[in-house]
């Protein structure tokens, strides 16, 4: 068994040949990495990504960071593909297969099919003189000079530059694109960041009737009738549609140190005039901005005419992840 000592020394020889493995592929990139790319980028239908055992777990990976990156993919598993799923493939898609030896035959067996559809194929392998790599409109070399495993049988740092190739290839066709962050957020809207990126003020806002809102001639005791009914510790004072101010919980302590009749003070004498409003169709990641910097829990929202449209409060925010 080996010591701790020896555990870091083989944790750190697997790292260094993977890293090692990975810069090589970059020093050695070569046009055709750049060919796949434009083969891809004309590829009317999807790309169908495909390899067999590690490789397979790689093609699901790289499938799966194309399709989130604005190229649409999916994987099929070869093995499944020659007892059915070859229907899966059509004459619009491109097959980038994922082989560190070049003669899987799995893979091997769906290339007269492959060719008879008329699909374009791009391979990944490890051996350019490989019959995967001979048969491939475009091949591009991710060929390792040895695996990180000890015994050079395990697949380490092929699948390792397989994966880095992959990434490669996605980023490579997410510039091409021009994909923008909204994009990425429309592939991810239940993460964090297609929340950010997606949810607007006017989705979360409150509006309608459920709006606290005063007139400038409501007392004092009106307008904490209405904080206390629609529950947002505040009330809009606002005429017509047209905003006038904003009395909140703090404008209440303030008022009452001064001891007011409370049935017969307005409401235009205690509001603040000065209110941080947000048209509605701003992003509600602006809005958590604007109360953060300003340490309020509320914006009042206008519409194109300026007009009150709603409010939106922190914890509508938060509760729909905006952070």
């Amino acid at each position: 068994m080996l010591n701790d000592e020896a555990l870091l020394t083989s944790g750190r020889r697997t790292l260094t040949l993977e890293g090692q493995a990975v810069t090589k592929l970059a020093e050695s990139l070569s046009p055709s990495f750049a060919a796949a790319c434009q083969l891809i980028l004309k590829t009317q239908g999807r790309v169908i990504v495909t390899g067999m055992g590690k490789s397979g777990h790689i093609a699901h990976k790289i499938a799966a960071t194309l399709a989130s990156t604005g190229t649409p993919a999916f994987f099929v598993h070869p093995g499944e593909a020659s007892h059915g799923d070859m229907g899966m493939i059509t004459q619009r898609d491109t097959v980038l297969a994922l082989s560190n030896s070049g003669t899987t035959p799995e893979i091997l067996t769906l290339l007269p099919l492959l060719k008879r559809l008329g699909v374009k194929l791009v391979s990944l392998t490890g051996h350019a003189e490989s019959a995967l790599a001979c048969a491939s409109d475009v091949h591009v070399d991710a060929g390792v000079d040895t695996e990180a495993c000890p015994l050079d049988l395990a697949p380490t740092s092929s699948t390792t530059a397989a994966l880095a190739m992959g990434d490669a290839l996605a980023i490579a066709l997410l510039e091409s694109r021009g994909f923008t962050e909204e994009d990425f957020a429309f592939s991810h809207p239940g993460g964090a960041l297609g929340k950010r990126l997606l949810l607007r003020v006017e989705d979360l806002m409150i509006k309608g009737t459920d709006i606290p809102l005063v007139e400038p001639t409501a007392t004092l005791a009106e307008a904490l009738m209405e904080i206390t009914a629609k529950g947002l510790g505040m009330t809009i004072v606002g005429e017509n549609g047209q905003l006038k101010g904003i009395f909140t919980d703090g404008d209440l302590r303030r008022a009452l140190e001064e001891q007011p009749d409370i049935n017969s003070v307005a409401i235009t004498a205690l509001m603040s005039a000065s209110v941080k409003t947000l048209p509605a169709g701003h992003l509600a990641a602006e809005a958590m901005h604007i109360m953060e910097k300003n340490r309020i829990s509320s914006l009042v929202v206008t519409d194109a005419q300026e007009q009150i449209a709603g409010v939106i409060h922190l914890m509508a925010l938060l509760k729909a992840g905006i952070n």
